[in-house]
């Protein structure tokens, strides 16, 4: 055997076993009479120790190994005479009687420690370094521990998990598809799936009743640090069901998850919230609630007293910060830079101070006092607080102002990754329009119902209609969503028509899915949750990359193996591919 225990799971209880251990090399002290050398594996780090009792061919050995040596030692456990409380096995060392090195390693380019000095893409470059990382590999340990407890609670409520194609047919009505030429179809080609969405339907109409899968989905999309090429989904799908059988349903999983990977225990219903009520509070559809700061408009209130800025605008809106009045000249002037970057959007920032003075703001000129008193009492304010307002189109300030809150939030420390408020957004638009183009979108995916009551006016009325659809947001963050699924042939044809397909071109696209809802569809519904997302929040990081084995980089690139590359020209030949170096 290579080893008859890991490198973390030695005690005190075990002095005096003679054990066999295998790993890499942390690191090495040499202090003359005695050699110490730290063990690692993914279980732990056990320290060796080396002294002038031991074989002299064996203590130089000892001496000669380099960072990530790849050993294996036999030897005695003994107490350690200088213990270290922070580390599980740091009551112990292993005596060495025997080393084998298993293989040599060159030096690392960068250290395989908690605080590396290793920047992000050389990490991703040498990310099988990277992974030897104690907190790297922590992160994939929750992601194992997460699908666990996601089989388990699915599993008791009868869902069956039933694997999907992933060679499909593209129809690009979301973002682009990754698309891959068919050899023995030339000129045709297969998409990667953005999602199972029409297979998880078509296995309600099979049955199925209770369908989940965690999968792997693509989307040619640009990337952020909640983004990937390819990305890992909960997917599910249910039928017989109503709304509320589904909201129950995916709010008992994530109370499960809380309970079971973190040991949080939530026992009130989730709050719900209107997405005509979040765009309004908080300006955006994924509110983070773990602190209040709601927009307080204003519009009425600071109109025609002959300030422009304000006069000219469509909308004007105030957040509290409270007690930030003693805020310096910098911290104010470094809140309009923020807010003037251009993913922000703003022209600027007006304060108003509630001071030891009395209310100060930086427009006085334009406004007497009683007026700014009535700006405190609209907001709320207090002695020691501060409201920040924006003025100009409706949408862009409200797109701003949601920025700047989160913004403030994190400067006052507000957003405490531990710190959990989920919510179910619901009462989505079905459809907006590009005004460019004039036509309609689905806000979700064309499968989406109406609210029942609003069925009728798909086609005489699509911009009012509500969507019977919910997503889930968890501190700010979307972690998935779904609808009720139309599951009648002729209000999915009249969808389709509304977003501007031709009947060819629905046939074409959709027409399995029509057909099949000749054939007996139930009611059903479903919800999709994004498994890298919902991992990265439990480990109480933004980047999903730290959490999946190989992810890309921002460009889309996977710098480890160097793909996406080129292929030859006979592999483009037998594609029926013209080769890009005869062009």
């Amino acid at each position: 055997m290579y080893r008859t225990h890991t490198c973390g799971e030695l005690r005190l209880a075990d002095a005096g076993k003679t054990v066999t251990l295998a790993g890499w090399v942390q690191r090495t002290r040499d202090l003359g009479g005695m050699t110490f050398v730290d063990l690692r594996d993914r279980y732990g780090i056990t320290q060796l120790t080396f002294n002038t009792d031991s074989d002299a061919t064996l203590r130089e050995t000892a001496r000669s190994l380099g960072r990530e040596f790849v050993v294996q030692v036999t030897g005695q456990v003994i107490e350690r005479q200088s213990k270290n409380s922070n580390m599980p096995t740091g009551e112990v060392e292993i005596f060495c009687a025997a080393l084998n090195v298993l293989n040599g390693a060159s030096t690392p380019p960068f250290t395989i420690e908690e605080e590396t000095d290793g920047g992000d893409e050389l990490r991703m470059k040498y990310r099988y370094l990277d992974l030897r990382r104690n907190s790297v590999r922590k992160g994939l340990e929750l992601r194992h521990r997460m699908a666990i407890e996601v089989r388990n609670y699915l599993s008791a409520q009868h869902f069956l998990e039933v694997e999907t194609p992933v060679l499909i047919k593209s129809t690009p009505e979301g973002a682009r598809d990754f698309v891959v030429p068919s050899r023995m179809n030339q000129g045709e080609f297969y998409a990667l799936p953005q999602s199972p969405q029409t297979f998880k339907q078509l296995l309600m109409v099979a049955g199925m009743d209770r369908y989940f899968q965690i999968v792997k989905c693509f989307r040619d999309e640009d990337l952020r640090a909640d983004r990937q090429p390819e990305f890992t989904q909960i997917d599910c799908e249910m039928a017989f069901v109503e709304r509320e059988d589904i909201l129950r349903t995916f709010e008992g999983m994530a109370k499960h998850l809380f309970k079971a990977v973190l040991g949080k225990e939530i026992n009130e219903p989730f709050l719900r919230m209107s997405y005509d009520e979040a765009m309004r509070d908080y300006g955006c559809d994924k509110p983070d609630l773990r602190f209040d700061m709601k927009f307080i408009e204003l519009t009425s209130l600071v109109q025609g007293h002959g300030f422009k800025v304000f006069d000219d605008a469509e909308l004007v809106l105030a957040i509290k910060p409270t007690g930030t009045a003693n805020w310096s000249r910098k911290q104010t002037d470094n809140l309009i830079d923020f807010v003037k970057r251009p993913q922000v959007g703003a022209n600027g920032i007006v304060f108003m101070r509630w001071a030891e003075e009395g209310l100060k703001s930086t427009v006085d000129k334009f406004y007497p006092p009683e007026q700014l008193q009535k700006w405190a009492d609209a907001t709320g304010m207090q002695k020691g607080d501060m409201i920040c307002i924006l003025a100009g189109e409706a949408n862009r300030t409200r797109k701003a102002m949601n920025e700047l809150r989160l913004h403030l939030g994190d400067l006052l420390g507000l957003r405490d990754p531990w710190n959990f408020k989920p919510l179910w957004v619901v009462d989505f638009p079905l459809l907006e329009k590009d005004e460019d183009s004039g036509r309609w979108h689905a806000m979700h995916h064309p499968f989406t119902s109406p609210v029942p009551e609003h069925a009728h006016l798909l086609e005489s009325d699509p911009g009012a209609v509500k969507a019977n659809a919910y997503d889930l947001v968890i501190n700010g963050t979307e972690i998935g969503g779904g609808s009720i699924r139309i599951h009648d042939r002729s209000m999915q044809e009249a969808m389709f028509r509304v977003l501007g397909f031709t009947d060819e071109d629905a046939r074409y696209k959709f027409g399995f899915l029509l057909d099949a809802f000749e054939y007996g569809a139930p009611p059903h519904g479903g919800a999709a949750f994004g498994f890298d997302r919902w991992v990265s929040l439990f480990g109480g990081r933004s980047d999903i990359r730290e959490f999946i084995a190989f992810p890309k980089n921002n460009a889309g690139r996977d710098t480890m193996i160097d793909a996406p590359s080129r292929i030859d020209d006979i592999q483009l030949k037998e594609l029926g591919i013209a080769s890009t170096t005869s062009r």
